[in-house]
């Protein structure tokens, strides 16, 4: 990785971002005051500080700057994000592992014939909006899998967000690099044994509410939500890549097999 000029940060040039907390903002006026700061369509590398939520907010908000993200904790979980430390910070980005990940597009269609399209980094989640279960046909590649899948729910995750929703759900969780994404029901009541699929990543997937208007559905990507969808179509966006930035001790993909072990 090759870098511009900037004297304070040793040829770096380093966007800072921060979340709207108190311990984020502080972190990020030390951390200008100290290395500089370019504005992210113009810098080598963006570093957000904050928590996992902030660090998704990020991803979402600078997807088509190009620009790797190097995330630092400065909230509460922080699994994505590295060691908050002041010192050595150009040294330490230059040193880190690259992830590339590719999102998943939605496709929505709701019931007054609205369609709508956004990317999800984590997951594509269904979920029921009213009393009564949702009721959902799955097909993968255009065949039918599922006929009926009455449940809460039901969500298609990416390796990197297989350790959020998908894992509270009893999902899998998927190594990066697996080409895999993970389907997983919530809250199933029949087929009341079936635990979900794990699908190659050029797998298109496609839910068909059924009796969408008296068993409502809304779908959510990420943060964009549509209310009372009768159908929609999941696929990797291979056209889409995100790149983060880990410190070599502790990267991602040794965080995601330490969560499998822990109790």
């Amino acid at each position: 990785m090759e870098y511009r000029m900037s004297k304070k940060s040793g040829g770096m040039k380093i966007a800072f971002v921060a979340a709207r907390t108190a311990t984020a903002k502080k972190a990020r006026v030390e951390l200008v005051k100290r290395y500089g700061h370019t504005p992210p369509h113009k810098a080598d590398v963006i570093v957000a500080l904050g928590g996992d939520g902030f660090m998704l907010e990020t991803l979402h908000r600078y997807i088509g700057e190009g620009a790797p993200i190097y995330g630092m904790n400065r909230g509460t979980v922080g699994f994505v994000l590295n060691q908050f430390r002041q010192a050595n910070l150009p040294e330490r980005i230059a040193q880190a592992e690259r992830v590339t990940l590719h999102p998943l597009r939605m496709m929505a269609e709701t019931i007054r014939g609205k369609n709508v399209e956004a990317l999800a980094i984590n997951e594509v989640a269904l979920l029921r909006e009213s009393r009564q279960a949702a009721k959902v046909k799955i097909s993968v590649d255009e065949k039918v899998r599922l006929e009926e899948l009455i449940c809460d729910g039901i969500l298609v995750c990416t390796p990197a967000g297989s350790t959020a929703y998908n894992l509270s759900a009893h999902g899998s969780i998927i190594p990066l690099g697996s080409n895999i994404l993970g389907m997983t029901p919530i809250s199933a009541f029949r087929p009341r044994r079936w635990r979900g699929a794990l699908l190659p990543s050029a797998s298109e997937v496609t839910f068909e509410i059924i009796e969408p208007v008296k068993r409502p559905v809304s779908a959510t990507a990420d943060f964009t939500e549509v209310r009372d969808v009768k159908r929609v179509f999941i696929a990797e966006e291979r056209n889409v890549s995100l790149h983060l930035l880990f410190d070599r001790e502790h990267n991602l993909e040794e965080r995601i097999l330490t969560e499998q072990f822990w109790g």
